[in-house]
């Protein structure tokens, strides 16, 4: 069995890793930190990112890329949406032409506003890359215990996406097939949005009311995004639609609600980033969420004032009167 590549030692590619490697996988996870990879290697734990949850003596765990990624068929990236473009760049060079990629993180690249598939697509040009998105609602210390969790496999590819089915599921971590990879990578990055927004809500103690409307609102807003880049309907009722944003909205392991809910106690952005080393998507997304919306001539009202409450300064009370102040209109 040739061994499987996992780029990106977080909460998630630990996590990954740990599940394939209970399922007698051969696997190996490239660590950006010289001494976090040190670390792990002698506490066979990630105490920074995964603590409590022990790192099968299976997996290899190293520093150097092309030890990770030599000879792997499938290598899976899960770095930060910040660092994804850097990191695919080593890559590359390292891998063959048949390798098959699958990305684990949501969000859109800033300034490119390019999906995290096209930020490969486009380094990997002229020869073409074979990449799929993995996503669905799951919180990495949930997968890594051996708790059930369903997700979706992503490509337009039919052969890529049944195969990895196949390669990556375990009787607890069960995958479905997708072809529309554009709706589901637009879904795992704009429901980030609307989750700060949800902890916002309830961090201002607004109420079980307030918050279900945001969330169905905000639904509405990604179903817009998604429709007008030309991913599908269908795709927001599945599971890297509605299951994830309701995940990542109400559940207390969520870190995009968590800075929602120190949003809305009172405590800026500088603060809350700065008290953690674990990264929000949602809060460099929604940078390039709003500009795609622009560009795309379409209404994402939740989103732009998160953008505003983010990086602009606006009180998260004025950003929610705001909102419920605009326009009436049909839903």
């Amino acid at each position: 069995m040739t061994p499987l590549a996992i780029i990106g030692a977080g909460g998630w590619g630990t996590a990954l890793a740990v599940t394939e490697a209970r399922a007698q996988r051969r696997v190996r996870l490239w660590v950006h930190d010289s001494e976090l990879a040190s670390e792990m290697r002698r506490k066979r734990e990630n105490a920074i990112y995964l603590p409590g949850v022990q790192i099968p003596n299976t997996v290899q765990i190293s520093n150097t890329m092309r030890d990770v990624v030599d000879g792997a068929e499938v290598v899976i990236l899960a770095v930060p949406s910040h660092f994804y473009r850097s990191v695919t760049m080593q890559v590359l060079p390292l891998v063959s032409k048949e390798t098959v990629f699958v990305s684990a993180t949501k969000g859109i690249e800033n300034d490119t506003l390019q999906r995290m598939s096209e930020v490969v697509e486009e380094i990997a040009a002229p020869s073409s890359a074979r990449v799929a998105v993995l996503s669905g609602p799951t919180f990495a210390p949930e997968v890594s215990r051996g708790e059930p969790a369903a997700l979706v496999i992503a490509s337009p590819d039919e052969t890529v996406r049944l195969r990895l089915q196949t390669d990556l599921s375990t009787p607890r971590f069960r995958l479905y097939t997708n072809a529309d990879r554009t709706g589901v990578e637009l879904c795992g990055a704009a429901k980030n949005t609307i989750a700060i927004a949800a902890g916002v809500a309830d961090g201002l103690g607004l109420g079980s009311n307030a918050t279900a409307a945001l969330v169905t609102r905000g639904l509405a807003e990604i179903t817009r995004l998604v429709t007008a880049c030309g991913g599908r309907r269908e795709t927001l009722y599945g599971l890297a639609g509605l299951g994830d944003l309701v995940l990542t909205a109400y559940g207390n392991l969520s870190r995009n609600r968590q800075v929602g809910l120190e949003l809305g106690h009172g405590r800026s952005i500088e603060e809350i980033i700065a008290g953690t080393r674990a990264i929000a998507e949602g809060i460099r997304t929604t940078k390039s969420i709003v500009q795609l919306a622009q560009r795309l001539g379409i209404e994402m009202p939740i989103a732009e004032k998160m953008y505003s409450v983010l990086h602009e300064g606006l009180r998260p009370q004025e950003a929610l009167a705001d909102l419920m102040e605009r326009k009436l209109k049909e839903e």
